[in-house]
């Protein structure tokens, strides 16, 4: 750059002294309009060529610093235990391995895998709700926690509570597919949440003339704390991507991104005692095809053939026999079915209320109790990890685990 400016100044001098000798006699005390031209030219391409090339000056005007690099968040504080709740609903074992524990109230506890101590994240650490549901995780490995008051999104540092899209209107149609995330939606309206990455939005669900009549007989004037029957108690994913909403007290709703269809509590099997229900709590498809929903004496071809039943609610199906009847006088925990998942063979693993496992493997039924101190527990939930782990959770003692024969109280 310093020798393209010295031969331009030159060049420009040489031009100057050419107009000089041009001048009339006379004139030496005065500075030609020539030369006075040429030298303001010199002046103004030198801060031309300067600008131009200033990048790469070598010093003659320092480049300004880049704009400062974008801070990272700090990491939600958390609170390190060795004991874990003993009300614990759900658990999950995210893409890293790293299982995580929703307790009844108690916040969210992290478990690296091994030794005895936990990170537990409260409404301290960002959460909206120290309450905690179901967990899920996307394809980019973020989670999303259904709270007792929103649903937080954890990115491995942070947690955010996904804010509602007000601007868009409840729809009746999704594109369904394996990034649409569903969450219970809570409040008085007949609706559920789902979530395509993006934003927050409701789906709204047509009501029936069974919700009709639940509100009749159960006004929310004269019953204020009573839940909207079309809650979602448990959402599932068939295999043909059929979307089902197990509600409190309707039945098995299911979606197939446009069209919806019921199947009632009556036609489910539900025994309805002192006016209560039990709820659509679980929903699971077995190795034949067949669903189970909740109550554990009927299983269910959704996809008939053949002849077929017609529900009310434009659901074709055809049922079959579940579990064996329970003996007379045994109570509902054995008739109603809390949680379901499936091991990598396929089998299904249902878990009751106060009737210990079942496991079918699509010829025989096998009971697993599940015992602590030799008395008999309740279960909520049951998962299973990515190691073909089987866990349970339990409204009053932790976690339980399979060890290859039975149930026990998992010691970490």
């Amino acid at each position: 750059m310093t020798h393209t400016v010295q031969s331009f100044v030159a060049l420009s001098l040489v031009l100057a002294e050419m107009a000089d000798s041009a001048r009339p006699s006379g004139d030496s005390d005065r500075i030609s309009p020539m030369r006075h031209t040429f030298i303001v030219l010199t002046l103004t391409a030198f801060s031309l060529i300067t600008a131009a090339f200033m990048p790469q000056a070598g010093g003659l005007v320092a480049p300004l610093p880049p704009p400062p690099a974008a801070q990272p968040a700090a990491p939600a504080p958390f609170k390190v235990t060795t004991e874990l709740d003993k009300a614990i609903w759900y658990m999950f074992q995210d893409s890293k391995g790293t299982y995580w524990f929703g307790s009844r109230g108690r916040g969210l506890y992290r478990w690296k895998g091994e030794g005895n101590a936990f990170d537990l994240f409260t409404t301290d650490s960002g959460l909206p709700h120290n309450e905690i549901g179901k967990i899920q995780e996307d394809r980019s490995g973020n989670l999303y926690i259904n709270t007792g008051n929103g649903i937080s999104k954890f990115d491995g540092r942070t947690f955010t509570t996904l804010k509602l899209d007000e601007s868009a209107p409840a729809v009746s149609e999704v594109k369904l597919g394996p990034d649409v995330l569903w969450f219970a939606a809570g409040g008085d309206a007949p609706q559920a949440l789902f979530y395509d990455g993006k934003s927050l939005r409701h789906l709204k669900i047509p009501t029936t003339a069974d919700g009709d009549s639940f509100e009749i007989k159960w006004p929310r004037a004269k019953y204020p704390r009573r839940g909207c029957p079309y809650d979602a108690y448990t959402i599932y994913t068939d295999t043909r991507g059929n979307v089902w909403f197990g509600t409190a007290n309707l039945g098995a709703l299911r979606f197939d991104g446009k069209n919806f269809a019921w199947i009632g509590e009556t036609e489910l099997g539900f025994d309805e005692r002192d006016n209560r229900t039990f709820g659509t709590r679980s929903i699971m498809e077995d190795k034949d095809g067949k669903f189970w929903i909740t109550v554990t004496k009927h299983r269910f071809d959704m996809n008939p053939t053949g002849v077929a039943s017609q529900s009310a609610g434009g659901l074709a199906y055809i049922r079959s026999p579940g579990l064996p009847s329970p003996k007379s006088g045994e109570d509902e925990g054995y008739t109603y079915i809390m949680s379901m998942t499936k091991d990598k063979a396929g089998d299904l693993w249902m878990a009751t209320y106060g009737s210990g496992v079942w496991r079918y493997d699509g010829k025989d039924l096998k009971n697993f109790p599940v015992l602590v101190n030799g008395e008999p527990i309740t279960l909520f939930s049951i998962y299973r990890d990515r190691e073909d782990g089987l866990w349970l959770g339990t409204h009053e003692h932790g976690v339980c685990k399979f060890n290859g024969k039975a149930f026990e109280k998992f010691k970490f």
